[in-house]
């Protein structure tokens, strides 16, 4: 498995763990001109719960593969909390900012798979 796969995997179990739902991966690698290779995208319920999903993928990553995010923004209000592992983007977002930001739509030539819930 290449390294940017086992990110994604540890980034979607850190969501899962604080139970993010609706989690959509999305993968950039064959669009030109993509920011980065992965996106993903996950809401949680209030502002702590996304908070607290930030936290759960920031840990979850440190502790399995020793990577930190290059940028993290959005924490001060949690209504969407941005990280950047260079290759990979994670989106947490409150649902109202979700529905209107709608990035998986901007992305829609991109291959999309929803993850599903597992609570």
């Amino acid at each position: 498995m290449n390294q940017e796969k086992l990110l994604v995997e540890t980034i979607i179990q850190g969501l899962q763990e604080k139970k993010g739902h609706d989690i959509v991966e999305v993968d950039l690698r064959n669009l030109a001109g993509a920011i980065c290779e992965y996106m993903i995208i996950c809401q949680g319920n209030n502002p702590t719960q996304v908070s607290s999903l930030a936290d759960s993928v920031w840990d979850m990553v440190n502790t399995k593969l020793k990577e930190k995010p290059l940028s993290v923004d959005g924490q001060h209000n949690a209504q969407w909390i941005g990280m950047d592992y260079g290759t990979v983007l994670v989106h947490i977002f409150m649902p109202e900012m979700r529905q209107f930001y709608r990035l998986e739509n901007l992305w829609a030539d991109a291959k999309i798979t929803q993850i599903p819930d597992i609570y």
